[in-house]
């Protein structure tokens, strides 16, 4: 997997410690971006996929300030899902492999957008993973659900969207609550690229990963509570 930017926590620690190792931190937040359904082509930099997760990756930044979290932008190493070999998963597996050989278990989020929140739902069985969430996710009937077992999952679809389908999402959802922590927003007229209502996208994914390590909230109450809300129907914002 070709590295976004490089895993860092709090500016005083991405030094890393006076005997070369790595900096000590108290958790991870890797924010993954999307693709296309089918592609080998190499990801880049500059695609348009991989720059939407700056703000993203900005916004939990920001609110997990002082924490010692890390907070990652991973690339992805071609850009399409690809079928059965579901190629990002095998990426993010092995990003998280390498993130527990470094750090130890410490609880990691992942946050996804479209064919990366596909992934990271996919990816949140590793043993690392406490939470997940998919923003404008990409979840086709028949996605499993058994590796939620156990975890924290978040989906929020736009109903705007005309990229991914809001219906398969909430059928999702509907077949993961038995399994997991289920929270669900409905966004109103967000669109796929999450540029509408962008701020509250933002926000969507910043408390998500304040909340689900244990961080508390400086937010709206109201976003509070929909990002908590796991017993009820899914909550429109």
């Amino acid at each position: 997997m070709a590295s976004g930017e490089t895993l860092h926590g709090d500016p005083g620690h991405e030094a890393g410690t006076s005997d070369g190792a790595p900096p000590r931190i108290a958790g991870a937040v890797l924010v993954v971006h999307g693709g296309q359904e089918a592609s080998t082509e190499p990801t880049g930099p500059l695609q348009p996929a991989v720059l939407r997760m700056i703000p993203v990756a900005a916004a939990i930044r920001s609110a997990l300030r002082g924490s010692d979290v890390a907070v990652s932008r991973p690339r992805l190493r071609v850009r399409g899902w690809n079928g059965a070999q579901a190629s990002p998963v095998g990426d993010l597996t092995d990003e998280l492999d390498a993130l527990t050989a470094a750090h130890g278990r410490v609880p990691v989020v992942l946050v996804g957008h479209s064919m990366g929140a596909r992934a990271a739902i996919r990816a949140a069985g590793h043993p690392a993973v406490s939470a997940v969430a998919g923003l404008a996710p990409w979840l086709p009937l028949g996605e499993p659900v058994d590796q939620l077992a156990g975890r924290w999952l978040l989906v929020a679809h736009g109903t705007a969207d005309t990229v991914t389908s809001p219906a398969e999402t909430w059928a999702y959802v509907e077949r993961a609550r038995p399994v997991a922590q289920v929270a669900a927003i409905e966004v109103k007229d967000g669109d796929h690229p999450m540029l509408r209502r962008a701020r509250l996208w933002h926000a969507i994914a910043a408390e998500f990963a304040r909340a689900a390590l244990g961080q508390p909230s400086s937010g709206s109450p109201d976003l509070a509570a929909a990002i908590t809300n796991t017993a009820g129907p899914r909550t429109v914002l």
